[in-house]
């Protein structure tokens, strides 16, 4: 009997822990304004945010190559522009460091991590 208690005990903590796993990063998770693309200074959408619902070619001084996480809470529709690419020079220059499609949230990127400068909205990646 106690043993039994235990498996279906182990079994619960498992299936909380396995549901726990597969919602982490839910779409709408991180502190995003609708319409906006955002960058945070730290992973996991922490520290000072930055927002912007157009282009910037040349982000400022402070988030310019410390961006860590990045949420785009872009309107989708027919013919809008819905992704959004991440360079690592001003003006759209450099290598593309990463690319969000709508709704996408990435906590931490390591190939992306403090290396964006600009942004451009897309209708891809």
């Amino acid at each position: 009997m106690i043993t039994q208690r235990l498996a279906l005990s182990a079994a619960a903590a498992l299936l909380a822990l396995t549901g726990g796993l597969a919602l982490a990063t839910p779409s709408g998770a991180a502190d995003c304004p609708s319409g906006n693309f955002c960058v945070w200074e730290n992973a996991n959408f922490d520290g000072q945010r930055a927002n912007w619902s157009g282009d910037d070619g040349w982000w400022e001084s402070w988030i310019a190559d410390t961006d860590s996480s990045w949420a785009n809470h872009g309107i989708s529709g027919p013919g809008v522009k819905d992704h959004v690419k991440v360079y690592e020079d001003a003006w759209q220059g450099g290598a593309m460091t990463i690319c969000l499609g709508p709704g996408e949230e990435v906590g931490y990127n390591a190939v992306a991590n403090d290396r964006g400068d600009s942004h451009t909205w897309s209708m891809g990646c």
